[in-house]
């Protein structure tokens, strides 16, 4: 186990000392939306989220960007008129009672995971260096924990089966970037599936409150593609908002429908269209051959879940400082920072979110 000593860093005794620099911060940002769950104490792994299916609809997963079928009211027929189906199932005859129906739940189970972040110094670096390393240590904790939760669902929510290819048809066939064809593309798929768009995020603070904002699908993107973005006819950058306030302080603006946010940490996979040449489509590409593709996430309303980060049960701090003795310290020479915490994510309607997988231009 790595653990910071007086001599792991450069000391910078007998010279004049700067500023500590700034360093490298996690961006956040699929964390202001997403159905969310706190975890009360004791009450086990597991959390279940539960829908009830209306009229209809069937328990299933939409696939190639088709109607969910747990969220259609019509069945599929091409020779009836299906509004007139509908209408013809509930006639009721004079003096019969309709037959009684039920509802049927879907569950959506998702277990709990614990992650954890754990900083190690000794006694010598807390007495003489001259920097707070402890200080920087608890700093550096907070800032991961939030990467981590990040990455979980960003892992999670790209799992989504509503999956739509920039120029192909497959991931290893992208040749296109994002499109103002491909995001109406998405729309319709998210309104045919019933999907309403979403009017609050989680607030900015501690508490476990949400704030609202304007209706609209949010989608959630890597900071390379922000060219393309800004390049879809009709976009409205944030600067031009008006009373419309920005959802986030990533937010860049505004297309029809939807409203982009962006960070650096939803990476591309890289080279991932082995079916195409990045030269030939001014595709961005990692190695120069072939275009890296990135997973752009659309999401509306209770699209899916997530364990929330706020109140005191959400987030377990250690700190050990040097000088506690014990059995397997009896001089207390080593202290320890770190955090655990439980966190899980999952989609709850593949219907109600979208994955597109695109290119980014080269530049």
């Amino acid at each position: 186990m790595a653990i910071q000593s007086y001599a792991l860093a450069s000391q910078r005794i007998g010279r004049l000392k700067g500023e500590i620099l700034a360093h490298a911060v996690a961006v956040e940002v699929l964390g202001i939306t997403g159905m969310q769950r706190q975890i009360p104490k004791n009450s086990g792994d597991t959390v279940v989220y539960r829908r009830w299916l209306p009229y209809g609809g069937t328990s299933g997963a939409v696939s190639g960007g088709g109607i969910d079928p747990q969220d259609r009211f019509f069945a599929n027929n091409t020779t009836v008129d299906r509004t007139a189906a509908m209408a013809s199932a509930h006639l009721t005859a004079e003096g019969v009672t309709p037959a009684a129906e039920t509802l049927t739940p879907v569950d959506v189970t998702v277990a709990l995971q614990q992650y954890s972040v754990l900083y190690g110094l000794t006694d010598k670096t807390v007495d003489l260096y001259e920097d707070d390393v402890a200080a920087e240590m608890k700093k550096q904790t907070g800032e991961r924990v939030g990467l981590i939760r990040e990455m979980v669902r960003y892992g999670a929510l790209t799992g989504c089966t509503n999956v739509f290819y920039s120029g192909g048809a497959s991931r290893a066939a992208i040749s296109g970037k994002l499109t103002i064809t491909l995001l109406r593309k998405i729309s319709r798929s998210l309104q045919g599936n019933h999907a309403r768009r979403i009017t609050s995020v989680l607030a900015p603070s501690a508490n476990f409150a949400t704030a609202p904002v304007e209706a609209s699908y949010l989608v959630f993107g890597s900071s390379d593609l922000e060219s393309d973005i800004r390049d879809i006819p009709g976009f409205i950058p944030v600067a031009s908002y008006g009373s419309r306030k920005p959802i986030n302080e990533n937010e860049i603006g505004a297309v029809e429908n939807f409203r982009f946010i962006t960070s650096p940490e939803l990476v591309a996979i890289q080279d991932a269209a082995t079916s195409t040449t990045a030269s030939a489509y001014g595709l961005l590409t990692t190695t120069g051959t072939n275009p890296d593709v990135y997973r752009v996430i659309v999401a509306a309303e209770d699209a899916w879940g997530q364990v929330a980060l706020r109140g005191g049960d959400a987030l377990d701090p250690s700190y050990i400082p040097p000088g506690q003795k014990d059995k397997n310290d009896p001089l207390g020479q080593r202290g320890y920072i770190g955090a655990k915490f439980y966190m899980n994510a999952t989609v709850l309607n593949n219907g109600w979110m979208a994955i597109a997988e695109v290119g980014a231009s080269a530049l």
